[in-house]
């Protein structure tokens, strides 16, 4: 293992300092918990707050996207591991500003058992919270079973459009909507060429032998759909976009946002050779790209790859992706 760390045991509490040195105008933590982490003008009041949460080694999310037009506050737990009630009930009600706060994050066991206690434990405090599951990832589950998929970088589609919807005045029910009409015209799917090491660790999570790559694999190193020879990006490009396709109807005339992301240790070089085969496949079948975002937005990690997320747009869900936003680590 050859990382730039002190001692791994103090790996996201240090990560998180410099987070806050960096970005002392924006961000704050909630007390003396740096894993609790609140934009620095919370609470924006009369405003509806937008929380989400998770395990590290996945920046930017889910702390870079605290800011103006998007997130209102996170908290985060270990390396891939989820955040206790107790921290985001205290995100929760820092946050608040009186109309409520709409939880968004990831389709994964340990943060929907964690989410969900501070859900009940928020009611206590007379704060309703409403939650808008992501769960975009063709390669995880079946179309029957889409309600059991996971979250991945579409997460990012989503804090966008909630926190411009909240941003703009909407009440609790309309983000929420909003959110939901979003994670309905969006999908992602995945590839794998090598594993991360945790910190902790100290070895690869999971192995993909040379010469070879993962399709559909999560961002967590969970089982994709194929494993077989490295094919080219022309090739992945086509497979992933048919995939997405198949799943979920693109037709001449829709505009669309297109996100190809890097999954830690992928060149951007490669992610604008992926786009380019993206783009012009798109454009063959009279689709128009509103916006391309290709870099590193969802991340896990060290691990090579990349994932394609396809959003279809209408007018509303087209003026909240342009909408205003200011975070550390994404702005419009």
């Amino acid at each position: 293992m050859k990382k730039i760390l002190n001692d791994p045991n103090n790996f996201v509490n240090e990560m998180l300092e410099g987070m806050y040195k960096a970005h002392p105008e924006m961000v704050s933590s909630v007390g003396s918990d740096l894993r609790c982490l609140v934009r620095k003008d919370a609470p924006v009041m009369n405003k509806v707050a937008i929380a989400t949460g998770g395990g590290s080694g996945h920046l930017p999310v889910f702390l870079g996207y605290v800011g103006q037009g998007m997130l209102d506050g996170t908290a985060i737990g270990d390396v891939f591991q989820s955040p206790s009630s107790d921290q985001m009930l205290e995100v929760t009600k820092r946050i608040h500003g009186g109309r409520g706060v709409l939880y968004v994050y990831g389709n994964y066991g340990g943060d929907v058992m964690n989410f969900d206690m501070a859900t009940e434990m928020a009611s206590l405090e007379d704060i309703e919270v409403r939650t808008v599951l992501v769960k975009e990832d063709v390669a995880s589950a079946s179309k029957d079973r889409a309600d059991t998929r996971r979250g991945v970088a579409g997460m990012v589609f989503a804090f966008k459009i909630a926190g411009a919807k909240a941003d703009l005045g909407a009440s609790l029910e309309e983000v929420e909507a909003a959110t939901i009409k979003a994670l309905a015209n969006m999908r992602t799917m995945g590839v794998a060429l090598s594993p991360c090491i945790l910190p902790a660790v100290g070895r690869p999570t999971f192995n993909v032998p040379d010469g070879e790559m993962e399709l559909g694999m999560g961002i967590h190193g969970e089982p994709g759909v194929r494993r077989g020879k490295l094919e080219t990006a022309d090739q992945i490009g086509d497979t992933i976009l048919e995939t997405i396709s198949a799943d979920m109807t693109i037709l001449s005339g829709d505009s669309v946002a297109v996100m190809v992301n890097g999954l830690g240790a992928t060149p951007p070089e490669e992610l604008y050779i992926l786009y380019r085969r993206v783009h012009d496949n798109l454009e063959q079948l009279g689709v128009k790209v509103h916006k391309a975002f290709v870099g590193e937005y969802a991340t896990s990690l060290e691990m090579a790859g990349a994932s394609i997320t396809i959003l279809k747009l209408d007018a509303e869900l087209q003026a909240l992706l342009d909408h205003p936003a200011h975070t550390p680590m994404f702005r419009v």
